[in-house]
């Protein structure tokens, strides 16, 4: 069940770019499948052996109609195709919400009827058990690299497995639907998956050179090309070396190296050593593999695969100069935060490392099609906040609002040709790793969440009433409501935290879900071993680890080296969900 939920949140979100960043959708509407599965556990009745069915529909729904979106609105920022495709997001999102939560009731129910055989501890336990299961083969498929064929297989196994010996044609030829259609896209030919990505690459020609357009999840990222080339049609990636003040550039640093033309370009103006950070391993591949000046088989290259900020709050290094070279993901950190892979890379915090990072003279610079004047300058305004007078600035007219910001702490290192001052009509202030939402513009909730959640909200009650009858029956668990809202806030801060302490990586990801229901299973056991008499005076350690972990600053924790940082942010975030469950364990014996 948690293995299927994983997966369509992936594979979903791939295709449809709604869902790239608001893949929060796809897990809420797995919530309410699963939710309902469980509502009908003691109905007499098998839903579960319909699940092939609605799970081949859905599949060959996203792959008909995949979706390509422009942003709307100026008041949040999310980067798209450059055209609208499939059909309209009134149409495509309601259906797939549906469909989810569909296939999610129908194994929500198989996995409900199972459970009932059991005292309510022991179901609990191996729903634990299973979860992390599912986590370990999911994390396992993604560091493989491994292609929705591999996810889809797994999954139609185990169906298979679960509906022997009733299988018949109605679960075989769905099945049969489902790994056709994930194996046309595996097997297409200039398709591959990172652990974030399904990347697609393409050939053209301009200027007698072959380029390499590389795009993820259905949008054109990056273009493998030579230096000489990206100087005829692009030369700000170059302006950053020009606006440096006698700068040896012994050590350059390259956050977002991509498929290393960047790398390329620091090479060709003397670099003598550049680390370069990239957190695609893809991507890095693709590079290595295609690009004409083949940067990373440079002896002076060391290639990090990794979050930026992570990188940056772990090296001991100095450099002589800092690049963030267009380090814009298309991806959200989970399904449950609102973070992309960037989100910490452009906080005040952030560019205050950075800065300390830069040797006497260094320079740190950062460029990137931003699109919004006020993006452009609630960046340049972090970076005088960090450096303590105003940055360089370099735009390029017409070109979708691709900027150059460079600073230094030291005035004489770098030569501005413009020095930046604020041009939109707001003032928006810096993000910070409290508020890390690089690409809203004012703090509050967007319309379109707000619309969303409403929708979702209304969905739900009536599919909730259709399958369980009067509410007045929920009253006597409106205790479990609160759980379940603090877990989710939990499990969701947990996250987010341990994205900046440790990066926003898949691995750091998969570790935190894993973590928490590794915590979630020991107080399992503990609460099945030990009987506590009055689970009310649990509440008092619990209300104390939640306020030390509101207390203890992040940036305490970031000051730590790595290894008494995980013990330490493993303590803090996971004290609580455990103190947490053994009250909701005995809560939930009843």
């Amino acid at each position: 069940m948690l293995f299927v939920e994983l997966a369509l949140i992936r594979w979903i979100g791939s295709n449809v770019l709604h869902l790239s960043y608001f893949s929060n959708f796809v897990l809420l509407g797995s919530f309410l499948g699963i939710g309902i599965g469980f509502l009908r556990a003691d109905k007499n009745e098998n839903i579960f052996r319909f699940a092939p069915v609605v799970l081949a529909l859905l599949i060959v729904f996203v792959v008909v109609f995949p979706v390509g979106v422009n942003r709307t609105g100026s008041d949040i920022i999310y980067f798209s195709a450059n055209n609208t495709t499939g059909l309209p997001a009134w149409v495509t999102l309601p259906v797939i919400f549906l469909a989810v939560a569909g296939v999610l009731a129908m194994i929500g129910s198989g996995v409900a009827k199972t459970f009932i055989k059991f005292p309510a501890l022991e179901a609990y336990r191996l729903d634990v058990m299973g979860s992390i299961a599912g986590i370990v083969l999911f994390s396992v498929l993604s560091f493989l690299h491994a292609p929705p064929l591999a996810w889809g297989s797994v999954v139609a196994t185990a169906m298979v497995a679960l509906l022997w010996p009733k299988l018949g044609i109605l679960q075989i030829a769905p099945l049969g639907v489902v790994l056709l259609a994930l194996g046309a896209e595996t097997f297409a030919g200039n398709t591959s998956w990172s652990p974030y990505y399904k990347v697609t690459t393409d050939k053209y020609a301009t200027s007698g050179e072959e380029v390499v357009r590389v795009s993820v999840n259905g949008v054109p990222h990056q273009n493998i090309v030579s230096s000489q080339l990206r100087k005829r049609e692009e030369p700000l990636y170059f302006t950053s070396y020009d606006r440096l003040n006698n700068n040896p550039l012994n050590d350059v640093l390259i956050v977002g190296a991509g498929n290393g033309s960047d790398v390329a370009i620091a090479l060709q103006h003397g670099a003598k050593h550049v680390d370069a950070v990239e957190i695609d391993p893809r991507l890095y591949q693709l590079g290595k593999e295609l690009h004409p000046d083949h940067p990373y088989a440079d002896s002076r290259v060391d290639v990090h695969i990794d979050d930026g900020r992570a990188f940056l709050e772990r090296t001991h290094k100095h450099f002589d100069l800092i690049l963030f070279s267009l380090p814009d993901s298309l991806t959200l950190v989970s399904g449950q935060s609102s973070l992309r892979l960037e989100s910490y890379l452009f906080t005040q915090e952030a560019m205050n490392t950075a800065t300390k990072h830069l040797k006497n003279g260094g320079a740190f610079g950062m460029y990137n099609y931003y699109r919004e004047t006020w993006l452009v300058d609630r960046l340049a305004k972090t970076s005088e906040v960090s450096n303590g007078h105003a940055p360089c600035i370099d735009r390029v007219q017409g070109a979708g609002g691709l900027s150059l910001i460079i600073n230094s702490p030291y005035k004489d290192a770098v030569k501005c040709g413009e020095t930046w001052s604020r041009i939109s009509s707001v003032d928006p202030k810096p993000a910070t790793d409290d508020h890390p939402f690089l690409y809203l513009r004012d703090r509050g909730l967007p319309h379109i969440y707000v619309t969303a959640i409403i929708l979702v909200l209304l969905a739900s009650l009536v599919l909730v009433r259709a399958n369980a009858g009067p509410f007045r029956g929920m009253r006597s668990f409106a205790d479990l409501f609160f759980m379940g809202v603090a877990f989710l806030l939990l499990e969701t801060k947990n996250v987010v935290q341990f994205s900046l302490l440790f990066g926003t990586t898949w691995f750091v990801n998969a570790l935190v879900f894993a973590g928490v229901l590794v915590f979630i299973y020991l107080a399992i056991e503990t609460a099945r071993r030990v009987r506590i008499s009055n689970p009310g005076r649990l509440y008092v350690p619990l209300l104390v680890s939640l306020a030390v972990a509101w207390i203890v600053p992040q940036h305490a924790l970031l000051a730590l080296d790595v290894v008494p940082r995980f013990f330490a942010a493993v303590l803090v975030a996971f004290t609580p969900v455990f103190l947490a469950n053994l009250v909701f364990a005995e809560r939930f014996k009843g």
